[in-house]
């Protein structure tokens, strides 16, 4: 007699991966945790558990049920945290809308999400109304810091802490299929209007499941464990801020969530509330190193993920001066987020900073259940020899299936049965991705290809520069030429010519392609950035093209 290779029992319970049962753990655990919105207001996670009970409450008396939207408009919060689990725990969508879109951009995202109900900050209140005409939602609710509604002409239904405080604290939460979509938001990182991007309830624990056990298991650098206290200084409508506040939840953490990022606000959060572990873009640290704050907190100790964009390495050897331990993380809108980490082993932590930074600003190695590989134009797998240079494509369980309501797009994303990330990418022996442009951005210079984000960093080591972006221009006789865009720092002298020699002594190093030697550097007051603080390649190109 032979065996089925499944045996189910009907008396067992089928366990479902959803969102609700990650707050299993720290209210069981220690449910006198502390969960602290820019030091002002503090909850425990008993409390929290109430809160998002409440939110379930009052979501449901407005007639929000399994399938309808509910978008959200704040700053990093505690209630954008409830509204990371209530939503979705009803079996609805959380919608996180992009607050730094136009107008215009935010009245499509809505309309495309198919949003029910809008949850809003006060200071977003005026975006909604100038677009209020042209907007298909039924319910609005007031996010207010002094729990006041100011005059709008919006037609609200109330403040979010009255309702709140109206409603029962206990909610009795449906199970259903984990593969139920949880999340939408749109990304803005190609052409065309947004994207929207979704992911399911299983994606969002098989996610934060593999985030904690890569960050979870690391012996000594690049660890993120239950006595650390965590504050995200990524904004939470964009990839769930990289579904770290997930981690942190599972893990019954202290949270610290800082509102609005003002610099002197986030430093001395981090300095009172023992904050030691963070996330953030490179634009938001440059912002905090420029701050003369900074001279007056201990930053030892503090744990960073630096994402979104290259982390350069003046900036990285700035943190290991400071005792901070900076280094990289990397996916994309599309992969919910994270993919890789840049952790050091034991050995690689007796090099001196400048060795170490080398590493810490690579792309990193990928985390269990992620399939990275690096192809050529056919998908052939090239070598792990640090120099066969291709496009990163993957596979993991937390990828988004497409684009939302976009079967072309989606098309194009999963082409061949790989995500296609659009990175171009080499990896070495020992496993460390090391990004060298975005498919976009490459350089083409004669026939060679140039990568601006190695020519970035090498202009970003000389001390006079504040910030800098490396783009293609049309160059009659190569094609192509580097032109490297330069905010100098206002208190130090630097002359075009200097920092020519800068980068031309690594070039002769051998460090660079000699086609880089055909840079030019343009001084600039500012550097576009996109609406999650990213350089903005495209419209640099579109602005300097001549």
């Amino acid at each position: 007699m032979q065996l089925e290779n499944t045996l189910k029992n009907p008396y067992a319970h089928e366990y479902q991966l959803l969102i609700k049962n990650i707050l299993n753990a720290p209210i069981y655990f220690d449910p006198k945790q502390e969960i602290v919105y820019r030091g002002e207001k503090r909850f425990t996670y008993a409390t929290f558990k109430k809160r998002v009970h409440k939110l379930a409450h009052m979501l449901s008396a407005l007639g929000v049920k399994k399938g309808d939207t509910v978008a959200v408009m704040d700053y990093d919060s505690h209630r954008y945290l409830e509204c990371y689990f209530a939503i979705p725990m009803l079996g609805a969508i959380l919608h996180t809308i992009n607050i730094r879109l136009s107008p215009e951009q935010i009245l499509y995202t809505i309309d495309h999400a198919e949003d029910d109900v809008i949850l809003a900050h006060t200071d977003f209140l005026p975006i909604l109304e100038q677009i209020k005409g042209r907007l298909d939602v039924e319910h609005f609710i007031v996010l207010s810091d002094d729990e006041t509604i100011p005059s709008t002409s919006l037609h609200v239904n109330g403040e979010y802490e009255a309702l709140l405080a109206q409603s029962a604290d206990v909610f009795d939460f449906p199970d259903f299929d984990e593969n139920t979509r949880a999340t939408t938001f749109y990304t803005t990182g190609t052409t065309g209007l947004p994207k929207g991007v979704y992911f399911t309830h299983r994606q969002l624990l098989l996610h934060t499941l593999g985030v904690l056990s890569t960050l979870g298991t690391a012996p000594q650098q690049g660890s993120f464990h239950q006595y650390d206290v965590y504050m995200p200084i990524t904004p939470m409508f964009h990839v769930h801020a990289w579904g770290l506040p997930y981690v942190a939840t599972m893990l019954g953490v202290k949270q610290v969530y800082p509102g609005r990022y003002i610099p002197d606000l986030l430093l001395e959060l981090i300095e009172t509330e023992k904050v030691t572990f963070s996330h953030c873009v490179p634009t938001i640290m440059h912002m905090l190193f420029n701050s003369p704050k900074i001279n007056e907190v201990n930053l030892k100790g503090w744990k960073v993920i630096i994402g979104g964009a290259a982390l350069p390495k003046a900036m990285c050897k700035e943190a290991l001066r400071r005792g901070i331990d900076m280094f990289t993380g990397y996916g994309m809108s599309e992969t919910c987020p994270i993919l890789s980490l840049a952790q050091l082993t034991p050995e690689m932590l007796e090099m001196n900073d400048d060795a170490q930074s080398d590493i810490r600003i690579k792309t990193g190695r990928p985390m269990g259940l992620v399939e990275i590989h690096v192809v050529d134009e056919q998908m052939n797998q090239l070598p792990r020899d640090s120099i066969s240079t291709g496009e990163i494509v993957v596979r993991s369980p937390w990828l988004t299936q497409g684009y939302f309501k976009d079967q072309k797009n989606s098309e194009v994303l999963w082409h061949g049965g790989y995500l296609h990330t659009g990175d171009m990418a080499n990896i070495d022996e020992k496993g460390y991705i090391k990004i060298t442009d975005r498919v976009k951005d490459i350089i083409k210079v004669g026939g060679e290809w140039v990568s601006s984000l190695e020519l970035e960093d090498i202009i970003n080591q000389h001390p006079s520069v504040k910030e800098v972006a490396v783009i293609g221009i049309d160059d009659e006789k190569w094609g192509e030429r580097p032109l490297a865009l330069v905010v100098k720092d206002p208190t130090k002298s630097l002359s075009d010519k200097e920092l020519l020699l800068h980068t031309k002594e690594f070039i002769h190093k051998g460090i660079m392609a000699r086609e880089s030697m055909l840079l030019k550097i343009k001084c600039v007051e500012s550097i576009d950035k996109t609406s999650v603080g990213k350089v903005d390649k495209k419209e640099l190109r579109h602005k300097y093209s001549a």
